[in-house]
């Protein structure tokens, strides 16, 4: 994970089709630019094991370093896939030993309610600091770098 660039995606699920074999779909994704397309195969990561359906909102995270076809609307491989809530921002980055992402874009401040899991849905019993995190919140901080209380984490090992 540490040598990939996973870009995010972020819109509501507008069809669910059968792909090439039984064991990989299409799934077509509304964005605030249009259309784009993902293949789920076998190895992608859904979170939570979540059926997808349409209408639901969705963060599906591709690799950028990966070939694509160059064609209209934008196909890529699904790499993991996580619903969100109305109004929620996910956000997927290594943070440092203080809980800030690598880019500087946001700063984790936890709380009790904070659900944190691993992948598999385990318990985490360690410290968050210098690791990949999937991070789920609504609202930040007007500070720099901006601070949120986030919903849920998930860990990635």
């Amino acid at each position: 994970m540490a040598n990939t660039t996973y870009i995010p995606v972020i819109g509501t699920i507008v069809n669910i089709s059968r792909g090439n074999d039984c064991c990989s779909q299409m799934m077509s994704v509304r964005t605030e630019t249009g259309i784009i397309n993902f293949t789920i195969r076998a190895e992608t990561l859904v979170i939570d094991s979540r059926q997808l359906r349409s209408g639901m909102q969705v963060a599906a995270f591709y690799d950028s370093s990966l070939p694509v076809p160059m064609i209209f609307p934008p196909q890529y491989q699904a790499q993991i896939v996580t619903v969100i809530g109305r109004n929620e921002n996910v956000m997927l980055n290594f943070f440092d030993r203080n809980l800030v992402a690598s880019d500087g874009s946001l700063r984790l401040n936890l709380s009790r309610n904070t659900i944190i899991k691993t992948v598999n849905g385990q318990s985490v019993t360690c410290n968050l600091g210098n690791r990949f995190l999937l991070v789920y919140y609504t609202i930040t901080t007007a500070s720099i770098p901006p601070q949120t209380t986030p919903r849920k984490i998930i860990l990635f090992c």
